[in-house]
C-alpha cells in the first residue's frame, strides 16, 4: 500500500466489453426444430392466437350473414333488393373482415418470428 496519497489507484468500472454467448442449443428456433417442451409451447401459443383470430372472425361473420335469411323472408318479394343487399351492402364488410383476419394472422406469425429470431 502506498504511503503517499497521490499514488492511489483509481478503479474504473464500466459496461463489459464482451458478453458470454449462450450455446445455440437454447435458442427458441432450435427448441422448435427439436420439438422440445419449450418449442411445443411456442407453437401452441401461435396456434392459440391464430385460433382466437379465426373464432372472432367467424363470430362476426355469423352475426353479419346469419340474420339475412330472416330479413329476406320478412321482406316482400323483392329479388332486386336482395341482390343489392348481397352485392353492395354485404360484400365490402366481408372484404374488410377478410383483410383484418389476414393481417392479424400475419402479425401473429411475425410476433413468433421476432421471438424466435436472434436480434
Amino acid at each position: 500500500m502506498p504511503q503517499d496519497p497521490t499514488e492511489r489507484r483509481v478503479v474504473v468500472t464500466g459496461v463489459p466489453r464482451h458478453t458470454r454467448r449462450t450455446s445455440p442449443y437454447h435458442r427458441p428456433r432450435t427448441e422448435i426444430d427439436e420439438q422440445t417442451t419449450l418449442g411445443h409451447t411456442y407453437v401452441r401459443s401461435l396456434m392459440r392466437s391464430q385460433l382466437r383470430a379465426a373464432c372472432l372472425t367467424f363470430a362476426v361473420l355469423v352475426l353479419l350473414v346469419g340474420p339475412l335469411p330472416l330479413v329476406f323472408a320478412a321482406m316482400p318479394d323483392g329479388a332486386t333488393l336482395e341482390w343489392a343487399v348481397l352485392g353492395f351492402c354485404l360484400y365490402p364488410p366481408l372484404v374488410l373482415l377478410a383483410r383484418w383476419y389476414v393481417r392479424r394472422a400475419e402479425r401473429n406469425e411475425k410476433d413468433l418470428v421476432r421471438l424466435v429470431e436472434d436480434r
